[in-house]
Order: C-alpha cells, then sequence, then structure tokens
C-alpha cells in the first residue's frame, strides 16, 4: 500500500506543477483550477489513498461502479462528478447519488435526474455537456454533447427543476483535432453562454494529455485520470 501510495502522490505532485504552469501562462492563479481525478476502473482503496493526500473531487463516468464506489468511500466526504455519457433509464438513480453531473446533453435526462435528486437533501450541480465536434461528424468518430444550438433550452430546463442547479458547460476536445482550436471554440461558447446565465461560471476540459490548453482557454475544471492513476486495468 506505501507503494501505491508514493506512486499516487507522485502523479498528483506532477500534475499539479503542470496546472501551476498553465494557470500562470495564462495569466491565471492555480486556485482557480479544480482537479477532478478520474477513477474509473480503478478501486475504493486508491480513491481513500487520493483522499488522504488531498483530493478533493473525483469522477467517475459508469453506473453502477460509480455509485458502489460512493458508497464504499462515503466517510471521505469527496464531491463525486459523474461525467460520462448516461443513458436517460439510468440518470435517476446517477441523481440521487452524485453531487455534480457533467454530461447533460439532451432534455430527456434533466427530468429524470431531477427525480432522483429529490432522494436526496441538497440540489446536484449540472454541466451541460457540449459537443465541438465539426458539423456532420457523428458515430464512433465523434464526442456526445448537444449541439450549440440547444443549450439555451437544455439550460432553460435544469433551471426550471426543483432539485438541479445549473453550473455551467463541460467539453471534450474532438478526436484529430489539435486541442488549443477546439478549446477556444469551447472558451467563445461559455462566453455567449454567460451572457444570459452569469451564474454559470464552471468550464470542465481538459484531460490527461490535453488539460494545459483547456486552462489556457479558461476552464475551471480537469478531468484527469491516466496522469495521475497509470493505465487503466484491463478489466471491466
Amino acid at each position: 500500500m506505501s507503494a501505491r501510495r508514493d506512486e499516487l502522490a507522485a502523479g498528483l505532485h506532477d500534475v499539479r506543477r503542470r496546472i501551476s504552469v498553465a494557470a500562470e501562462a495564462a495569466g491565471r492563479a492555480p486556485e482557480e483550477i479544480t482537479l477532478v481525478v478520474v477513477t474509473k476502473f480503478f478501486p475504493a482503496s486508491d480513491v481513500r489513498l487520493l483522499a488522504a493526500l488531498g483530493v478533493t473531487d473525483v469522477g467517475e463516468n459508469r453506473h453502477p461502479e460509480a455509485g458502489d464506489k460512493l458508497a464504499e468511500c462515503h466517510d471521505l466526504g469527496l464531491r463525486w462528478h459523474y461525467i460520462g455519457g448516461l443513458q436517460s433509464n439510468k440518470a435517476a438513480v446517477v441523481g440521487s447519488y452524485a453531487d455534480v453531473v457533467e454530461s447533460v446533453d439532451r432534455l430527456k435526462l434533466v427530468g429524470a435526474l431531477d427525480r432522483g435528486a429529490h432522494e436526496r437533501s441538497h440540489a446536484v450541480d449540472v454541466l451541460l455537456q457540449v459537443s465541438l465536434d465539426p458539423p456532420g461528424r457523428s458515430g464512433r468518430s465523434g464526442r456526445s454533447g448537444a449541439d450549440a444550438g440547444e443549450l439555451p433550452a437544455l439550460g432553460d430546463a435544469v433551471e426550471a427543476a426543483g432539485m438541479l442547479r445549473l453550473r455551467g458547460l463541460m467539453a471534450v476536445a474532438p478526436l484529430g483535432e489539435e486541442p488549443r482550436s477546439a478549446f477556444a471554440r469551447l472558451s467563445q461558447l461559455h462566453a455567449s453562454f454567460l451572457t444570459a446565465r452569469p451564474d454559470a461560471t464552471w468550464l470542465s476540459a481538459g484531460m490527461s494529455h490535453d488539460f494545459e490548453a483547456a486552462i489556457g482557454a479558461g476552464a475551471t475544471h480537469v478531468r484527469v485520470g491516466s496522469a495521475i492513476l497509470g493505465e487503466r486495468p484491463t478489466f471491466k
């Protein structure tokens, strides 16, 4: 266990250093960026080690793994982010345990999430996932996310829900595109979104390979897994 702790500590130290360098290069304070450590496929024992090392936010993208791991680590007081694609028939149960849902990309999810959130004592923070894919790209080659034109209606629906709190936007850089150009588009989309919803200040973007570019474009949250935990286990 001590060897694994040392491995995680080294990964965290390097990622925090990279965040600081990227933030300073962008004229920002490192404290403006929240690190969400993505623990998909890694055991609850790793989550406990990460919490002891000062991690406050953990990301998961599969149900029921996310709910099971949260139950094992409920005593740690972490903020749990659901960051994966969400099926409408699982949205209610995810809303019952996730503190933040970053992947709301269609209206059908909103009502189900809200029903699940009513099972708890506080509202669920919601990010709208927007697609940065070029027009016409879909299927295996594309990423999930709503079209930019769908964001106003999605935002209205979240704001009308009783137990959901609209926080901002989330996106993933398209495959095969230089991340800086994709995140520049995201920055513009977020700025436009903020004109009507000035409180929706969160911008979740960037993963292990591209979070510096996301920070340069204004990301407030970065989602980092392998750079801290190593390559994911092959079993699922």
